[in-house]
């Protein structure tokens, strides 16, 4: 999953990246309102973590506009407010759920869980394609009654394989779902872990194949 952590705290913002990194996630960080928005213009977010005050403005007037402009990304807001008044409103703004500053770090990763799992799609724990079955929650794939245990991108690419089979994937939207905007890795680092999510297939019926020229994308033999 790539995240949009939106805090202007340092200290915190560090450490929540470098937790949801852990779990495997791509985390891009702004400190801004305005460097949110440069974000939001040039990648897509499964999941955006919102700060209320901060030093361009409030992040409520962020949430309001988000969903003025019909964005389904689901947003949860970290906040110093601990009155109803103040949780009640976010949540009529357009919130999906909230957490009161300071927070534990496991709670955090939970609520994270929690959000994903109540949109679905590709946030669902459990996948199934042909005789394979991704289950992203122990990070595992499980062909049969063998089950590998992946790495931390392997899980996220196929995830992305997973949710879409037979669309066609290019490496730039691969490397937008991988990794953040501060890594310095080039297209040729998809075309390594392409290599290793092929090979941990290869017990299926479930392939990656390379469509010349555009990108990848799951298929199943026949």
């Amino acid at each position: 999953m790539r995240f949009l952590l939106i805090e202007d705290n340092e200290s915190l913002a560090g450490a929540v990246v470098e937790r949801l990194q852990m779990d495997g996630h791509v985390v891009d960080h702004a400190d801004t309102l305005d460097a949110a928005q440069a974000c939001i213009a040039v990648a897509d977010y499964d999941l955006i973590l919102l700060d209320i005050m901060l030093p361009d403005g409030d992040g409520r007037t962020f949430l309001a506009s988000h969903r003025k402009a019909e964005k389904q990304t689901p947003v949860i807001v970290t906040t110093a407010r601990s009155e109803v008044s103040d949780r009640v409103g976010l949540l009529d703004l357009g919130a999906d759920d909230y957490i009161t500053k300071p927070f534990d770090f496991s709670e955090l990763e939970a609520r994270c869980r929690a959000v994903l799992r109540r949109h679905g799609g590709a946030a669902a724990n459990r996948v199934v394609f042909a005789d394979a079955v991704l289950d992203s929650t122990a990070g595992e794939l499980r062909i049969g009654e063998v089950g590998q245990t992946l790495r931390n991108r392997e899980l996220r690419l196929l995830e992305v394989f997973f949710a879409s089979p037979g669309q066609v994937f290019s490496k730039s939207y691969l490397m937008d779902r991988l990794f953040s905007f501060s890594s310095d890795v080039n297209e040729n680092a998809i075309e390594v872990y392409v290599g290793r999510i092929r090979k941990r297939l290869e017990p299926s019926s479930a392939r990656i194949e390379t469509v010349r020229g555009l990108g990848y994308r799951l298929v199943a033999l026949t």
